[in-house]
């Protein structure tokens, strides 16, 4: 598979299904198959598990509401991480407005398919994930109330990659890292040593 997965979390690795490869665009969403691909990466991730028949019944349907719904996620992010360093220090959300689409799109994709967990009892106490809804459309919808809550609690983690040619996010989980992943930042520095001998 050659969508990035860099551990992050859903909603920012929806986002990311999103990337470029030497700076130029790609989509890992672009068909029904990379989509099936991608959420076949993340299932031990997910609160259920996606059976093959799940899977090999995604649809055009599941592909367009991922594409709508990682849109609207990357419309959010980059308002966020468009915010000048003094905001970013400060925790400011001050100047960061996404589009009322993004947002509207978001909590539609949230209310899709609401889901709880139930008591499972096997010889020990275990809760179990269920929702009514269809399961892409359930795993859409848990990804996009992940991405709610990620806004509200870590808006001021979320960063937008530095490397030369990179469009990938990232939660910034120590003060010193700027790039997506270490590729990224060897790229960088590779990159600054060459201008500076050039």
């Amino acid at each position: 598979m050659s969508v990035p997965l860099l551990g992050e979390p859903l909603p920012i690795e929806l986002a990311n299904t999103a990337y470029a490869v030497r700076g130029e665009p790609r989509d890992g969403l672009e068909n029904v198959e990379l989509f099936t691909e991608w959420l076949a990466a993340i299932e031990d991730r997910l609160p259920w598990r996606l059976s093959a028949e799940e899977l090999a019944a995604i649809g055009d349907f599941e592909l367009t509401a991922a594409r709508e719904l990682r849109e609207a996620v990357r419309d959010i992010a980059q308002a966020i991480t468009g915010r000048d360093a003094a905001q970013v220090a400060a925790g400011s959300m001050a100047g960061a407005a996404p589009s009322v689409g993004a947002v509207e799109t978001l909590n539609r994709h949230a209310r899709w398919a609401p889901y709880w967990q139930e008591l499972r009892w096997q010889g020990e106490p275990a809760a179990q994930v269920r929702s009514a809804a269809p399961p892409v459309t359930a795993v859409l919808s848990f990804i996009a109330q992940e991405a709610i809550d990620l806004f509200v609690r870590r808006h001021a983690d979320l960063r937008a990659c530095q490397g030369p040619g990179c469009v990938l996010l990232y939660l910034q989980d120590r003060p010193q890292r700027r790039w997506c992943s270490a590729a990224c930042g060897n790229r960088a520095r590779a990159a600054r040593h060459y201008a500076r001998h050039r």
